[in-house]
């Protein structure tokens, strides 16, 4: 019998808001409210409590010079809380790596499904 998780066992994150954004008491590391003054709906929102629950392997990739949702404020924040994750760093990506380092993606991401 094969050991290893289904498809459907795994995540990925690529390029993801969580945990939390905006800065605050339990978020330190987060951005202050005027960075998000024109886009609220993603900002506020703390999934934290949500990525602590995924009880599957998950690989979280994210843009090293992403201006977007910047990496200390997600990828690395999110990569703490869930615990079977694989975090890349794209170093010099930017934000929407399925557009701009699709081919690595698609590579990186048959990588982990196999694994």
């Amino acid at each position: 019998m094969n050991d290893k998780p289904s498809l459907a066992r795994r995540s990925l994150l690529a390029g993801a808001v969580p945990p939390q954004m905006l800065k605050s008491a339990t978020n330190p590391t987060g951005l202050p409210m005027e960075v998000f003054d024109g886009i609220k709906q993603f900002s506020e929102t703390d999934f934290s409590a949500d990525l602590e629950k995924i009880d599957v392997p998950t690989l979280i990739v994210h843009g090293g010079d992403d201006q977007i949702v910047p990496i200390d404020a997600s990828a690395r924040a999110a990569a703490k809380l869930v615990k079977q994750s694989t975090l890349l760093v794209y170093e010099g990506a930017p934000h929407g790596l399925p557009t701009t380092r699709k081919h690595r993606l698609n590579a990186d991401l048959l990588a982990f499904i196999r694994a």
